[in-house]
């Protein structure tokens, strides 16, 4: 196909959100006799389980993210549009952007993702930052990086809290955020300083719940939890978190003196119910039925972290890659059926390939409902997977090759400052 035979009378289908979700619609829909907008207010698509290894210097921000257009190039029916959505327009089939130029649509699908949730305490953001943009990922790493530089000076009088690093939220992000500064402590960083020892760094991670890894079997919990100890993780369950200063942070009537504290505690959907001038389902998410339609709508649909989009017991799907994914696949097939065949999409099902989680070198968990894998397994199994999703060729051989080289060295390649960090005040 070339440019010439992209037809201007052709359905035109409107993607806002290029994350797993929407990008997987787009692909649906390549080739395809129909147009097709992607509109993203960033031009890369971003892998986001690995980047908490961006946060803690194991990869570079180029390593998880790559260009919009560089992965739909190749697809003449295709557009990308960099741009935020200001208003959409349902009666009208509009979608507004913030810059004033238009888009008319046939069908809309908005797979807008999710943003970190400080459950009504924002002011807790300053001095907690979260890891769900590669901007907030540089910051993590500046600062993490930047309390050991501090630390390392003469007569610093705080050296105890420069060197205390407490984690929020004992979810999949969490532990594998304290996982990844344990491991940067006591190996990347251990002869890197001659008046500190960063291997004595103490990592501290907060769950407000019994056990950390809730989503999990207890016993895949309960292995995590031996595996971080191993680490010299410090795991605190049933301490709610009750304030965070530029100081530290107070937990469970208990304040621990800290310079870094980073946020792992929740998520919760882009604000896609408001836009679409729908009231919001479960968890502020958009209701959507079966087939990924939105509740209420003609010719709008949902999927992925933002849409609450109910399984085979009438329960919403959780907000994870392969659900966003999977229905990114089904969607784009459904529409291009419908669009080209007028041919109805079945109902969305979900095929659960195991909830996983990283603690350290040679330490996971996965959990396949009837099956459970830890340990040394695990962990191979998580590297090949997430090498296997990342979008290009070339990021697989390049995160593969620095992964070797991490597990040989036990070297991290990416320890730069790259964002100036002044504290904010208390």
């Amino acid at each position: 196909m070339s440019t010439a035979t992209v037809d201007p009378n052709w359905p035109h289908v409107v993607i806002v959100g290029a994350g797993f979700g929407g990008l997987a619609v787009a692909q649906g829909l390549a080739n395809a006799p129909v147009r097709v907008t992607v509109i993203d207010r960033n031009n890369y698509h971003l892998f986001v389980p690995l980047l908490y290894q961006v946060a803690t210097a194991a990869l570079s921000p180029a390593d998880v993210a790559e260009p919009i257009r560089h992965v739909l190039g190749r697809y003449p029916n295709i557009r990308v549009v960099l741009g935020e959505v200001a208003q959409v327009d349902t009666d009208r089939r509009e979608v507004a952007l913030a810059t004033g130029e238009t888009q008319t649509y046939d069908r809309l699908v908005v797979a807008t993702g999710s943003t970190s949730s400080y459950f009504g305490h924002d002011e807790w953001r300053p001095f907690a930052p979260a890891c769900k943009s590669i901007e907030e990922a540089r910051v993590i790493r500046s600062r993490v990086l930047g309390a050991f530089e501090e630390a390392e000076r003469d007569g610093t009088a705080d050296r105890q809290a420069l060197m205390t690093f407490v984690i929020v939220g004992g979810g999949p992000t969490g532990v594998e955020l304290a996982g990844s500064v344990a491991e940067l402590a006591r190996y990347a960083l251990a002869s890197d300083f001659r008046r500190i020892r960063p291997e004595t760094a103490k990592i501290i991670l907060v769950e407000g719940g019994p056990r950390i890894l809730s989503a999990f079997p207890e016993s895949l919990a309960r292995y995590a939890e031996r595996a971080l100890g191993q680490l010299g993780v410090q795991v605190m369950t049933d301490t709610p978190v009750e304030a965070i200063t530029a100081e530290g942070l107070r937990a469970g009537g208990h304040f621990i003196p800290a310079r870094t504290v980073l946020w792992g505690a929740g998520v919760a959907p882009t604000g896609a119910a408001r836009l679409l001038g729908i009231a919001p389902g479960p968890g502020g998410r958009v209701p959507v039925g079966p087939d990924l339609k939105v509740e209420g709508t003609d010719g709008v649909y949902s999927l992925g972290d933002v849409a609450a989009c109910p399984d085979e017991d009438g329960k919403p799907l959780p907000g994870l890659a392969q659900v966003a994914q999977q229905q990114g696949q089904y969607l784009g097939k459904a529409l291009r059926d419908e669009l080209t065949g007028g041919r109805p999409a079945k109902p969305f099902r979900f095929h659960n390939r195991g909830n996983a989680a990283i603690i350290g070198r040679h330490a996971a968990i996965f959990d396949f409902g009837r099956y459970r894998m830890k340990g040394y397994p695990a962990w191979m199994l998580w590297a090949i997977v997430h090498v296997v999703l990342l979008v290009s060729f070339a990021q697989r051989i390049r995160v593969g090759l620095q992964w070797l080289w991490r597990y040989l060295t036990y070297r991290r390649g990416a320890r730069i400052i790259t964002t100036p960090f002044v504290r904010p005040p208390g």
